[in-house]
């Protein structure tokens, strides 16, 4: 008889520790569209993982890969030398980029993406001779990882507060409206105009001069599903490109077919300085991130720095891991042979009808959806924020073998993009039954 598993030593992240260890929600394996528990239930993942999934669990063509470069080299730096896979890997990304981004930054996730992408940003000013743009601008509500910068520029405070003071960093505020567009289907019709406080009200209070980037997800995820107003994000472009700020697009989330295209800066039509990329990068089979540059950016670091130097001081112990490297040319490869950007457009228009089926159900407040993404905002319970979204989460564990995703009163869904019709069908059901039967 196996001995019981200790969890005291393990301080997991993000998470109420105790509450947890109390009763603990263990996944042993996982194939295809679902986990399995350690009591041996099927789980069907309605979150790819955490937003990360996109093909698949053990995906055999990207667990292979894995497979073959860990027995051929496990690890090469790349401080001052190379490896083939790293360079390919690029190519592979910069090739499904948007015009003009070709140039990429590896990291490990999200977060040092993000810092990554802050850093740069800085750095090209400062070389430019403009180091008076010091200032960052985000977005309330808004989640840019864990490091220094993300907290900085991201817009949650309680991410926050117990780390003091970061870098100089504003917020506009997000376009959620759920008084003119609650249940909108898409991308909603009203509030583009917040887009004009970057320039009316921020711009204005601390002079365009000062401002050296604004970051913004094209969706915002990790806090309910906040969709941009149509012409939201143009008018961000336009208002950046007027007074020489860099736009950041943070497409940890909205990278690689979310949306039905390969990244949401394809999706809206509107074109960033950079992006950074994370999770479905390597269909998080092995950590990686990327900052994808616009090619001027970056020639303007090898043509200011002096000859046989440094251009940039920055970089990761992992940067281009090999074994990082090979997941993401095999799932890159499998995005493409697999159509898998396609699936997930031609499967939004059914994945929109079901999220929309639970208007009307108890409890539910509003419901949005891009994508395969959909956001599902409950009332909460007064005076216990997030504990009625808590309560769906734990039985649809629990009661329909069904992984879900909550930020305080809101429920997120993005399933992997093989998901089908019955597998729709199958999640949507499990929480309406659930929502029923909430007190």
């Amino acid at each position: 008889m196996s001995q019981p598993l200790d969890t005291s030593h393990l301080w997991m992240p993000f998470t109420a520790n105790r509450q947890f260890k109390a009763k603990p929600r263990m996944l042993v394996a996982a194939s295809g569209m679902y986990y399995t528990s350690d009591d041996g239930r099927q789980i069907l993942d309605g979150t790819a993982g955490l937003w990360c999934v996109n093909a698949g669990h053990a995906h055999p063509r990207i667990t292979e890969a894995i497979q073959k470069q860990a027995a051929t080299m496990d690890y090469a730096p790349l401080f001052q030398i190379g490896h083939p896979l790293a360079f390919e890997a690029a190519s592979a990304l910069a090739n499904i980029a948007p015009a003009g981004l070709n140039r990429v930054f590896f990291c490990n996730d999200g977060s040092e993406g993000v810092d990554t992408a802050l850093k740069i940003a800085l750095a090209y000013h400062r070389i430019r001779g403009d180091a008076g743009r010091t200032r960052l601008i985000g977005r309330e509500r808004a989640y840019h990882g864990v490091g220094f910068g993300g907290i900085a520029v991201g817009g949650i405070a309680g991410n926050r507060k117990q780390f003091g003071p970061g870098l100089a960093a504003d917020h506009l505020r997000h376009p959620l409206n759920i008084a003119k567009n609650a249940y909108s289907r898409g991308l909603p019709l009203h509030g583009a105009e917040m887009a004009d406080e970057l320039e009316q009200r921020l711009l204005a209070l601390h002079d365009p001069s000062t401002v050296a980037a604004v970051i913004v997800e094209p969706l915002q995820g990790s806090t309910g599903v906040i969709l941009p107003p149509k012409g939201y994000l143009e008018k961000l472009r336009a208002i950046c490109d007027k007074h020489g700020i860099l736009l950041i697009f943070d497409e940890v989330i909205t990278g690689f077919g979310r949306l039905g295209t390969a990244f949401g800066a394809d999706f809206f039509g509107v074109k960033p300085d950079m992006i950074v990329c994370a999770k479905a990068l390597t269909n998080a089979a092995v950590p990686m991130g990327a900052v994808i540059v616009r090619e001027n950016i970056h020639e303007t670091f090898m043509q200011m720095a002096p000859a046989d130097s440094i251009e940039l001081f920055h970089g990761y112990t992992y940067s281009g891991h090999p074994l990082a490297a090979a997941a993401a040319i095999a799932t890159l490869d499998v995005y493409r042979e697999e159509q898998l950007f396609q699936r997930a457009a031609e499967m939004a228009p059914y994945f929109e009808e079901a999220a929309h089926s639970l208007k009307g159900l108890p409890f539910v407040k509003d419901v949005r959806n891009l994508g395969l993404v959909a956001g599902v905002e409950l009332e909460g319970i007064a005076g216990k924020p997030g504990a009625r979204a808590y309560e769906l989460f734990t039985k649809a564990f629990w009661d329909k073998g069904l992984l879900t995703r909550v930020t305080a009163d809101i429920l997120a869904l993005s399933p992997p993009l093989i998901i089908n019709k019955q597998q729709v069908d199958e999640m949507f059901g499990g929480i309406a039954d659930i929502l029923r039967n909430l007190k």
